[in-house]
């Protein structure tokens, strides 16, 4: 079993080559399918797109917060790109809490995960569980929704670990597009010019 506390070390990064043209330092070997097409993380935006944008995040991130509408609003009226939300709870243990409840909401998937982006500042356990009620869902029955399908959870969780120990990113949010690595946070245009530019590569 996964020790969950493990999810919260950061671990050293060495070099080595990408099974894909990231530009980015590797310690392991990572496919486009792995990283972009993991099938155990919900898609939101168009399953079938021609550009797929993954985030790295954490829910107590107020740049990944802050431009969490933005990038919405980007896929939304693009149309076109997948968007893949790759949690990565580095801010502490109510980010794993968020983390587990949001990714073991099922069919509420986007409902939560809006929600607990939508809250201002560093968050509690009591925080995620509020924003939760908010939405109109039980965090307590998401709590045991996530019991029951913790292999799963903390699988996500542990590859996304890996993946970006792996590309040595240094914090979130962090993003993919196409095969681009971009670090930090994208306003909108920065959004718009990224996927128009994975369309053309």
């Amino acid at each position: 079993m996964l020790n969950r506390r493990d999810l919260l070390k950061a671990t050293a990064v060495g070099a080595a080559t990408l099974s894909f043209p990231l530009a980015a330092l590797a310690q392991v070997q990572l496919t486009v399918e792995e990283v972009l097409f993991d099938p155990e993380i919900p898609v939101l935006g168009n399953p079938d797109g021609d550009v797929t944008v993954a985030e790295f995040f954490d829910y107590q991130c107020p740049f990944c917060k802050r431009g969490h509408k933005d990038l919405l609003d980007v896929v939304e009226q693009d149309g076109n790109v997948r968007l893949v939300m790759k949690d990565w709870p580095i801010f502490g243990l109510a980010s794993v809490h968020a983390s587990s409840l949001v990714l073991a909401a099922g069919e509420d998937y986007e409902k939560a995960l809006n929600a607990v982006m939508a809250t201002p500042g560093r968050l509690a356990k009591e925080d995620v569980d509020a924003a939760i009620a908010g939405a109109g869902l039980d965090p307590e029955a998401l709590w045991q929704a996530f019991r029951k399908d913790m292999d799963r959870v903390d699988g996500i969780l542990a590859r996304n670990m890996d993946q970006a120990n792996a590309f040595g990113f240094g914090g979130t949010p962090a993003f993919i597009i196409g095969t681009r690595i971009y670090s930090g946070a994208m306003d909108r245009q920065a959004l718009v010019d990224a996927i128009a530019a994975a369309r053309e590569s």
